[in-house]
């Protein structure tokens, strides 16, 4: 029987760290080097175990946890590898007159002691990432994953124990109790990926110690379809991007569809052909979608679909099987605005399509909302990409394509709003996890006597008018 974990546990785990990172030990490049090399280790020699528990915990289809979860971790930790020294090299800052002979630069010093709290739809990617930026910037980490994804959650503390430094990386499982006992700790910094409820209940615990936090959430994000698009090719990215990607559950999702009614008609006949070209007729009994984490999720998302004047709106799909926690791609037409689906995030293989009398309305349906975590749109015209680019607010802008600007390390990933705040990915991971330190070198060389008021300031050696620059932005002449 596992051993129970208590408020002593969560103290001590936290002190124990605290004295790792004060000794130093984290802040070097060879330590940082070497977690990160073991973090390589653990996707390329245990990548079956990997494929085989997420198989356990979502049914995930072997090649979608390969290429989505640890490929994806194996480019960060090399990208990480690869610019370290760089990130860690300090940055040079340019000096006024004012500090006049002086040099400055901005140093990237570790937080401390953090925590990492992750999700259970991709719980190695979403639980690794953040730790790659955590050590890349010399942290002392740990990490919490999620319970609803038990055989990832396990198989993490076990290859997480054998492989990194336990001084100043652990594991901690568990559900509620325990997240909230590490909740009432002073940590450096709190980076949670998951949803908005539980988002409100880490920042509450954090403003308690003025902890700052990142937080990856989520919400509905928008496809807007113009007619002016290469249709066969859209539909085969939206499919990819939605029931490709854990069938729909996943953050940056697609939500629903915004496009004309008059072009409707051909998304819907498009999406119906390819889907079952995907998946094929009886979907249901297709390996190559997951299935739903849970009988609570899968009962949310039932729930959402037997709403009356959502029911009958079904134009494809709608199968279910609560024992399998199955349910197939399925397809929505011009439900209510005001219906559960479309005022919660959906995070499943449910996607509603929205009519609207012109494009132009998209813009009114988007801002209406709270902000996504991205938004795509598929067209071909130059104008309408750089006016979507510019005008609507979202994480991330994603133009004839679905979710692929979360494989750009040089972008940032993460939300506005309600779909978050902070940002990683690349470098940016190494920044959430870094103070940036100003530092000032002053010479002894021209010093000034200045008088008690402030006012006057006498140079001792030069007998001619000085003009003293204050920061005020205006200056004093000098007898």
């Amino acid at each position: 029987m596992a051993r129970v974990f208590e408020a002593a546990d969560a103290s001590n785990l936290v002190t124990e760290l605290r004295r790792s990172f004060d000794s130093g030990v984290t802040r070097g490049y060879e330590w940082r080097v070497n977690q990160l090399k073991k973090l390589l280790i653990i996707c390329d020699n245990h990548e079956p175990e990997i494929v085989a528990a997420l198989h356990d915990d979502l049914g995930k289809p072997e090649l979608e946890s390969s290429v989505y979860e640890v490929a994806l971790l194996r480019n960060s930790i090399k990208l990480a590898l690869k610019q370290l020294k760089d990130w860690m090299a300090p940055d040079k800052a340019k000096t006024s007159l004012t500090t006049f002979p002086s040099s400055a630069e901005i140093i990237s010093e570790p937080l401390g002691v953090v925590l990492v709290i992750s999700a259970w739809n991709y719980p190695f990617l979403l639980s690794i990432d953040p730790v790659i930026g955590a050590i890349s910037a010399g942290n002392a980490v740990v990490l919490k994953p999620s319970e609803l994804s038990p055989a990832s959650s396990s198989l993490l503390l076990k290859l997480i124990e054998q492989y990194l430094d336990p001084s100043a990386v652990r594991v901690v499982e568990g559900s509620v109790a325990e997240t909230t006992l590490l909740l009432d700790q002073k940590w450096d910094k709190i980076f949670y990926t998951g949803s908005s409820k539980i988002a409100r209940i880490i920042m509450t615990a954090a403003a308690k110690h003025l902890t700052p936090v990142v937080l990856e959430l989520g919400g509905k994000s928008p496809v807007v379809i113009d007619s002016d698009t290469n249709l066969k090719v859209t539909i085969k990215r939206i499919i990819q991007g939605k029931w490709g990607c854990n069938n729909g559950q996943a953050c940056v999702s697609p939500d629903y569809i915004l496009t004309t009614k008059e072009f409707a008609p051909k998304v819907i006949d498009e999406l119906k052909q390819e889907l079952v070209a995907f998946y094929g007729k009886n979907p249901m009994e297709s390996k190559d979608l997951s299935h739903i984490v849970n009988t609570n999720h899968f009962d949310r998302l039932s729930k959402m679909l037997e709403e009356k004047e959502v029911s009958e709106k079904i134009i494809h799909g709608g199968e279910k099987d609560r024992e399998k926690l199955k349910i197939a791609p399925t397809i929505l037409l011009d439900v209510p605005l005001d219906s559960l689906i479309m005022n919660e995030e959906i995070f499943g293989p449910l996607l509603p399509i929205f009519t609207l009398n012109n494009l132009e309305e998209s813009f009114d349906v988007i801002r209406s909302r709270p902000k996504p975590l991205a938004a795509y749109l598929f067209t071909q015209n130059q104008k309408l990409k750089e006016r979507f680019a510019m005008t609507v607010s979202a994480g991330g802008i994603v133009v004839n394509d679905i979710a692929v600007h979360l494989a750009v390390h040089s972008l940032p990933f993460g939300g506005v709003g309600e779909s978050g705040m902070g940002s990683y990915h690349g470098k940016f991971s190494f920044d959430a996890f870094s103070h940036k330190k100003a530092v000032l070198y002053k010479s002894f060389f021209g010093d000034s006597a200045i008088s008690c008021s402030g006012n006057l300031v006498r140079n001792r050696t030069l007998k001619s008018p000085l003009l003293f620059p204050f920061s005020f932005g205006f200056g004093i002449p000098l007898p």
